[in-house]
């Protein structure tokens, strides 16, 4: 009865990081003292989100200066890298999405963000040398994944923090500026890689074999290159954030109740980080062909086996409390709404972080060579002298995407999320439609080069309407949602999103090699469609489920 007479009162620890009463709906509460806390998390959060994204999905312009370099590997090799690293992100999203209950919000972002000093440093060292085997790249790109599972954490402990009315724009925050991730990755990586940043400790460098290119412009063949600070640089942000997120973050503990000693927390992120990363090697090694995997599932097969896969092996691997507190939040897999905003959110992050990852080889691939037919009939793909470079405008989409997604979120606040998801669906459609038509005339071009401007403003209005949907799915999820609920909801269908980035690769990889690349475009097209149906069905249509608004 004390908490209700003075609701005004700071928040009572346990210690020096674990709060024991918290009431962000109760406003006196907010105000005094809530929003101060809350804010703090925020914003120690948002950067160590994005360090994770940008570790994350590197793979996609680290590949990309390998094939300039000269690194003695193919381009379907090449293109697996990216694929894995998507992958492991995704699948280690599942166990992510409910270690803010077994293991505090404060416990979780700091280990995890360390975590990702491992695949930065490994990924470093292994590109000071061609002679690296295939396999070590392979497994520094599963390592990477760690930083994809980082956000369905991140992302649910937030939720904790904020009252209902302030999600949207928190978790738009949060997210948006966490994706800038993969703006940062393709801007700074690209310019560190033309300096010995880090002088002799940083390794020798290499030298162009084919042109590449920066934010700024192109960079001649011959010119001395730094690959390996693509995955050096990392460690100057990871260090500083490591150490603010231990002494400046908050364990909640009336949605942690039963985290334990620092040391059980960590253990249990630990295991199922590692449980999850075997499922998603397991996959990977059915999938791929050989000689990397068996080459025995189709993708379609092998998606579902993981994250089937993934979650028995999580019940199997859990041990005291954690059995009732995975059983507990297990039980979002029975309400229709979890599948149905699973769907709507592949929509929007699913085809944010996919596209991501495509989209710099399918620059490379489709206007980096020109497609002749010869005397013959046959189809050539010849090198373009006129191709623009991926690492100069792959950022553009992906920045806009993170920079919106923030605006997505306070619209939503404002006129309701499932009206903003309506909107951008449509938008999506008709620019995939579009996009895949320009594909399909570059690909059948002697100069490409005449379609990219078109090919990359229909790709940022791709990014710009994903971005959008990205705070307006997550405003919905807190209307239908409890607290306790919405946090392991937010993380699971983040989860199932992220398999974009191993999907649309791929996807989009197998379409440009059958020589039909806008068939990828095409079908993204018809999900989108399907998805305007669930949504109007589910939260829009006069006797909805949810009326939002």
């Amino acid at each position: 009865m004390a908490n209700v007479a003075q609701p005004a009162e700071a928040p009572r620890r346990t210690s020096s990081v674990d709060i024991i009463d918290w009431r962000p709906e109760d406003d006196a509460f907010w105000e005094s003292t809530g929003k101060r806390v809350a804010n703090r998390n925020l914003w120690i959060s948002v950067p160590s989100l994005l360090c994770g994204f940008a570790v994350w999905v590197m793979w996609g312009i680290i590949t990309v200066q390998m094939q300039n370099l000269g690194f003695p590997f193919t381009q379907p090799e090449l293109f697996t890298l990216a694929a894995i690293s998507g992958l492991s992100g995704a699948t280690l999203r599942i166990p992510a999405s409910f270690f803010i209950r077994l293991s505090g919000g404060r416990n979780t972002v700091f280990l995890t963000t360390a975590l990702l000093m491992i695949p930065a440093i490994g990924t470093g060292i292994a590109l000071q040398d061609k002679a690296t085997p295939l396999w070590a790249f392979q497994l520094l790109a599963l390592l990477s994944g760690i930083g994809g599972g980082n956000f369905a954490c991140s992302m649910s402990n937030i939720n904790t923090f904020f009252p209902k009315r302030q999600q949207g724009t928190a978790l738009g925050i949060n997210a948006g500026l966490g994706n800038f991730g993969v703006t940062t990755m393709q801007i700074v990586i690209p310019l560190v890689m033309t300096t010995a940043v880090f002088g002799a400790l940083g390794g020798d460098a290499m030298s162009l074999l084919k042109p590449s290119g920066t934010l700024i412009g192109k960079i001649p063949a011959g010119t001395p290159t730094y690959i390996q600070n693509a995955g050096f640089i990392w460690l100057v942000a990871l260090v500083p954030l490591a150490f603010i997120g231990f002494f400046g973050m908050n364990n909640l503990l009336p949605i942690s109740p039963n985290i334990g000693s620092t040391g059980a927390a960590f253990f249990k992120i630990i295991l199922l980080y590692a449980v999850a990363m075997g499922t998603a090697a397991i996959g990977l090694w059915l999938y791929l062909p050989k000689p990397t995997g068996l080459g025995l599932l189709n993708m379609w097969i092998a998606l579902p086996l993981i994250v089937v896969g993934t979650l028995l092996a999580m019940k199997m691997v859990a041990f005291g409390e954690m059995k009732p507190n995975l059983e507990k939040q297990f039980e979002i897999f029975r309400d229709k709404h979890t599948w149905a905003m699973t769907a709507l959110y592949i929509v929007t992050f699913g085809s944010f972080i996919g596209f991501s990852n495509a989209l710099p080889l399918a620059i490379t691939v489709i206007f980096g060579q020109s497609h002749v037919v010869d005397a013959a009939g046959v189809l050539k793909h010849l090198p373009n002298p006129n191709a623009p470079s991926a690492l100069t405008y792959a950022w553009i989409g992906p920045f806009v995407g993170a920079l919106i997604r923030p605006i997505g979120g306070w619209i939503s606040d404002k006129v309701g999320g499932s009206i903003v998801t309506q909107v951008i669906s449509i938008v999506m459609v008709v620019a995939s439609v579009a996009v895949g038509y320009v594909m399909m005339l570059a690909y059948a071009s002697a100069t490409p080069e005449q379609y990219f401007f078109p090919f990359l403003a229909l790709f940022i209005l791709l990014f710009a309407a994903s971005g959008i949907g990205n705070g307006s799915t997550f405003r919905t999820i807190g209307v239908i949602y409890d607290r306790v609920q919405a946090g392991p909801v937010l993380g699971w269908t983040s989860a199932v999103a992220a398999y974009g980035a191993f999907v649309a690769p791929i996807v989009i990889g197998e379409q440009i090699r059958a020589g039909t690349p806008q068939y990828a475009m095409y079908g993204f097209a018809a999900f989108y469609a399907i998805c305007l149906i669930i949504n109007w069905w589910f939260y829009l249509r006069r006797n909805a489920y949810v009326k939002n608004p």
